[in-house]
């Protein structure tokens, strides 16, 4: 994924604003709830995203969570916490999660800055685009468990086929 900026016009220590201009820069619709939240709708691959950002000050964290669109039917939810383990080993950053009241599927990370002055735009620009890249690499195995009937284990294989060639 290639992320558009312009230049930030202030470098504040609170995150949000300048992933605020990123997500402008970008046209993603958005909303900013409060000065410590924000909401972005993206396209990926197979499905739109929301993004959500909480900036901790205290903690100089910066909590982000990506959202699928679908939602894991109660008896569905065991095959989908085997899925969910066996994709969390696969990652070296974030990992995915399955939201206990609604059934959503999502990734999570928390980008710890302090000490590290404000966050760069490049980390901001690898948080977003390490979140869309797996979750679009992992999203067919979320459906083949939900939709398709297959085990977790047959779900990531057949996720994971290299497609060789053109059609």
């Amino acid at each position: 994924m290639s992320l558009t900026f312009a230049e930030p016009t202030s470098l504040a220590r609170n995150p949000l604003d300048l992933l605020e201009e990123i997500v402008g820069a970008n046209d993603w619709p958005h909303e900013r709830a409060s000065g410590e939240e924000l909401a972005v709708e993206i396209s990926g691959r197979w499905c739109d995203y929301r993004l959500f950002f909480m900036w901790q000050e205290d903690m100089s964290a910066l909590h982000f969570t990506c959202l699928f669109e679908s939602r894991v039917a109660r008896e569905q939810r065991a095959d989908i916490h085997h899925l969910l383990a066996l994709v969390n080993e696969k990652l070296w950053l974030g990992h995915f999660d399955l939201s206990s009241e609604e059934g959503t599927p999502m990734f999570r990370h928390t980008l710890l800055l302090r000490g590290a002055g404000a966050a760069s735009v490049e980390q901001l620009e690898d948080l977003v685009d390490v979140a869309v890249s797996e979750s679009d690499r992992y999203y067919p195995a979320f459906q083949f468990v939900m939709w398709g009937g297959k085990s977790a284990p047959d779900a990531i294989a057949a996720a994971l086929i290299e497609v060789a060639g053109t059609a």
